[in-house]
């Protein structure tokens, strides 16, 4: 995590951020700005691998975002295009969570939790 000194935004200070785990299960987190969403799961101890830490060597920190919050995101680039090929359970809406990185417009961003990884 890159921002320990930091510490984690209390409730109202930072962005909300919902993870749906592949129960089902929904964890309501905060994050800080420009946090990626793969920090913010490491930190909440949310069970996201991320195998190669952010090198975008690895699809192991896939997502499927909410369609409102994708339409906020930059395009892919090829380099993160090309791991999110390898991803099981690829949507439409399939992000790297090393890749999205927390602001105002993604405040209240759902990420599921694909069914299974290719290292988990």
């Amino acid at each position: 995590n890159q921002y320990p000194k930091r510490g984690r935004p209390g409730p109202g200070e930072g962005f909300n951020i919902s993870f749906i785990m592949q129960d089902g299960e929904e964890i309501s987190v905060q994050a800080h700005e420009g946090e990626s969403l793969l920090d913010v799961a490491w930190a909440n101890d949310i069970d996201i691998e991320g195998a190669c830490e952010a090198s975008l060597a690895c699809s192991t920190c896939h997502l499927i975002l909410d369609s409102e919050s994708y339409s906020k995101l930059e395009e892919p680039t090829d380099e993160e295009n090309d791991m999110l090929d390898l991803a099981f359970g690829l949507a439409d809406t399939s992000r790297l969570g090393c890749q999205v990185l927390m602001n105002k417009d993604l405040d209240g961003i759902v990420a599921k939790l694909p069914a299974i990884t290719r290292n988990a």
